[in-house]
């Protein structure tokens, strides 16, 4: 574009010079000046697309120089377009090797990619550090479901025995003795003394005193089996404390046979139950001999007094 405005600059010229030369005879001083303000239009209308390609920056350093003023500074957008348009290549030409980009242009990176270093976290592992403080303690979390049922395990080593309850506690209580000496009455009451002795739980009938002695209260069961004496009265009552509560009578006959009686009493704790022999006033007695047990005195506990 350039080449072709300087032929025609050159064109311009040799027309105007051979014009000047021609006509100038036959014209005055005035025909002249006007025919030289001619060509001078025609040059700077020639001319102008020429000037026009002359940078900006140049017009205004002239400008500068003429006047000795410092211009204005250009606005940021006309900066930008100038730099864009000086760095801007032609047509013809091809890309150059190292130019200027804007960060705004699209397509192109404002610096080339670089691969990062990368480190290797291992071979900078140091030494083991010391064991920190013991944190606070959590909040207890939500209880877990049972687990399944463990196995068996061996088989302890058995107790030593433990100290015997009270024998008020007991609910169970029984005798059953005997007696194998005849006895025959006098002028006062005798107690019978049983020298057999059968059953005797926890050892509640005193075999010394002949009496049954009450740790267990409740309801209880008493009979007294005795054998009679030939041609003699027998005569006997069950005792509860100093209370005579029944009788066992016989009167005399020609032969012994056997004789009973049998009750039941509530006793309390600590209540005593035994046979007593009524004294003489007529000839009193009860049978019995060593080779056979022909007396028996039994009682048992039926229900605890503490059962509905």
């Amino acid at each position: 574009m350039i080449f072709i405005s300087f032929i025609i600059i050159i064109i311009f010229i040799i027309i105007i010079m051979m014009l000047a030369t021609g006509p100038r005879r036959k014209m005055g001083s005035r025909g002249q000046g006007l025919l030289l303000a001619y060509y001078c239009l025609l040059l700077a209308f020639a001319s102008g697309p020429v000037l026009s390609r002359v940078p900006h920056v140049q017009g205004e350093q002239q400008e500068w120089e003429g006047t000795e003023e410092l211009p204005s500074p250009p606005d940021h957008a006309e900066r930008a377009e100038e730099q864009h348009e000086k760095y801007r290549p032609s047509q013809d030409e091809g890309l150059p090797v190292s130019r200027c980009l804007r960060c705004c242009d699209p397509g192109t990176s404002m610096y080339p990619a670089t691969a990062v270093p990368q480190i290797n976290i291992t071979i900078l592992k140091g030494e083991k550090g010391d064991r920190g403080d013991r944190g606070l303690q959590g909040k207890y979390g939500k209880t877990g479901s049972a687990g399944a049922r463990g196995h068996t395990g061996p088989k302890g080593q058995k107790g030593s025995m433990g100290a015997p309850g009270e024998r008020c506690k007991s609910h169970y209580a029984a005798f059953s003795v005997g007696r194998k000496k005849p006895m025959h009455s006098n002028h006062y009451y005798q107690t019978v003394i049983f020298d057999t002795e059968f059953v005797n739980l926890y050892s509640h009938f005193n075999m010394f005193t002949g009496k049954f002695y009450c740790y267990v209260p409740g309801i209880y069961f008493f009979s007294l089996n005795v054998h009679t004496w030939n041609q003699k009265e027998t005569y006997l009552h069950i005792m509860k404390n100093e209370e005579e509560v029944v009788i066992l009578f016989a009167q005399v006959g020609d032969r012994s046979i056997m004789q009973s009686q049998s009750l039941m009493l509530e006793l309390r704790e600590q209540d005593q139950v035994w046979v007593r022999l009524y004294k003489g006033e007529r000839e009193n007695a009860i049978f019995s001999e060593e080779l056979d047990t022909y007396i028996t005195f039994s009682g048992y506990l039926v229900k605890h007094a503490t059962e509905p």
